[in-house]
């Protein structure tokens, strides 16, 4: 409501983007052409299609056209307010109920934040938890946790551009590998074949917790390759 930076749209709209919302109202803004502006665009880093479904309105009222569940942000409760909540348990509680009403999120000015007749339309208020010596976030930072917290108690998005599963080694290939250093070390001097002790199961074990990749396997040799043509006399 009644925003002022087109900066903080356009990041706004970034925000929640992100988290597969599109709906962008706005009350009251300081400029009336805010969705157009260059800077509103710039931060928007791709959004713009969020910007070209929003509205802008003349009173909250008009915004909620359609929510069934009004949620305000305010650092602070108010005086006969509705109940504040951390937005985690309030947001679980709602996704979790058969039909989970569409909510709307209303955000206060950057300046002076909402009004006191505009949380008392709200059902509830949310603040998030913050340190307790600086609790200042900037517009589109409270955006992009809320709706991220929101996302979440809808069960969330799968973790993209996951990385292809390691080349693990077989375990024929560690014991080669084993077999290749234990004729290394013996050939440096650092393993004595007459009193072994318990050196090769214990690089037995290190190398089954390393969980060796085939790429490494063959380092590994090389690298017993390289010890084994050492000159013995230094």
């Amino acid at each position: 409501m009644n925003t002022s930076h087109p900066g903080n749209v356009g990041a706004v709209a970034r925000a929640i983007k992100v988290m597969g919302f599109g709906e962008l109202v706005l009350v009251q803004p300081r400029f009336a052409d805010v969705l157009t502006q260059d800077e509103t665009l710039a931060f928007a880093s791709g959004a713009t299609e969020v910007l070209e479904r929003a509205r802008v309105v003349g009173r909250l009222e008009d915004a909620l056209d359609g929510v069934q569940f009004v949620v305000g942000t305010a650092m602070t409760p108010r005086d006969f307010g509705p109940p504040c909540h951390a937005p985690r348990a309030l947001f679980e509680e709602l996704a979790a109920r058969p039909e989970p009403p569409s909510l709307g999120l209303v955000f206060g000015s950057e300046r002076y934040g909402m009004a006191n007749e505009d949380v008392y339309r709200c059902h509830a208020v949310v603040s998030i938890p913050t340190a307790p010596d600086y609790g200042s976030l900037n517009l589109a930072q409270a955006v992009q946790i809320l709706a991220y917290e929101w996302r979440q108690a809808l069960g969330g998005f799968a973790v993209q551009g996951r990385t292809k599963a390691p080349d693990l080694a077989d375990a024929q290939a560690v014991q080669g590998l084993l077999t290749h250093w234990q004729q290394a070390l013996e050939a440096v001097g650092f393993l004595d074949p007459a009193a072994p002790r318990k050196l090769m199961p214990r690089l037995n074990q290190l190398f089954n917790r390393a969980g060796l990749q085939s790429e490494e396997i063959h380092i590994l040799r090389g690298i017993a390759r390289a010890m084994q043509a050492a000159p013995k006399d230094r």
